[in-house]
């Protein structure tokens, strides 16, 4: 399996990073085309490394639920709650994504490299801005935290302490303009403070799979349909929204979130490689 390096330069780098203040300027994947992971809605899934059995529980119904919908899960292969997103997600046989604090060849925590051996052979992407033998520094947990948020359609938190490390992820996602969700726990327990607060805060309250479809605007049913890809994440926007029956250009620009330049030469790939054809009067269709 080949570790493919992209700078923030390359074709292949993902555009949904740019929207970070500092987005890494390499990125080194592991696995499936990262692309076309992030070809369908994307939820982060982050919380305590010292999950509770509530925790735990919520974790994994949401998660397997986002899955079976078709939603591709990131998260940060840490302890805890993160581990717990990945593992449903494997279950499941869905997509999944791990951001690293580390270096590909210096997996952390140590613990969890049998967990990052199966993301990359089971259709998963391991990503990371740091060099295969870079050992986790302490900003690297909060450098690793905003490409998670970049990555991400919405941010998903299910169990958090008052100062867990899983706030700096919500921050860093309010700051890209991302959805934060948050689920509620006991107000006697020190693990649901910082997700509580959040909630007050402003961040959606989770009570079931529903509202996460909702906050992504998605219709499951729809999604689990959605089986084409093109061979980047701006030719799959497009091709995603064709296939939905949007053929007027403006409407596609907008809903594909893309700068005008990089929309219209996606349009004449696709064009070229004989995927679309234009209608006329700015009108397209899939072949």
């Amino acid at each position: 399996m080949k570790v493919i390096r992209l700078t923030d330069r390359s074709r292949g780098y993902p555009e949904r990073l740019n929207v970070l203040h500092n987005p890494p300027k390499r990125l080194h994947t592991l696995g499936e085309d990262v692309n076309k992971l992030l070809s369908t809605p994307v939820l982060g899934i982050v919380g305590s490394r010292k999950v509770t059995s509530y925790g735990r529980a919520v974790t994994e119904e949401l998660a397997e639920s986002a899955v079976r919908a078709g939603i591709c899960i990131v998260s940060g292969l840490a302890l805890g709650v993160d581990s717990i997103a990945h593992m449903s997600a494997l279950r499941l046989k869905g997509r999944t994504i791990a951001v690293l604090p580390s270096g590909l060849k210096s997996i952390y925590p140590a613990s969890h490299r049998k967990l990052a051996k199966e993301i990359a052979v089971k259709g998963g992407t391991l990503v990371s801005e740091y060099d295969d033998d870079f050992k986790p520094r302490r900003e690297s947990f909060i450098q690793r935290n905003r490409i998670i948020a970049g990555l991400s359609d919405a941010l998903l938190v299910t169990e958090a302490a008052e100062r867990s490390g899983s706030l700096y992820t919500a921050n860093f996602a309010l700051e890209a303009g991302r959805t934060v969700l948050a689920v509620p726990g006991s107000m006697n327990s020190p693990n649901s403070k910082g997700t509580n607060n959040l909630i007050k805060q402003g961040a959606i309250m989770v009570t079931s799979e529903q509202d996460i479809f909702d906050a992504l605007k998605i219709s499951p049913d729809k999604l689990e349909q959605l089986d084409i890809y093109g061979d980047n994440e701006q030719e799959t926007a497009v091709l995603i929204q064709l296939k939905s029956g949007i053929q007027d250009g403006d409407e596609l620009l907008k809903l594909c979130k893309m700068d005008i330049r990089s929309f219209q030469q996606t349009l004449t790939m696709l064009e070229i490689k004989g995927v679309i054809a234009p209608l006329g009067n700015n009108q397209w269709r899939l072949k």
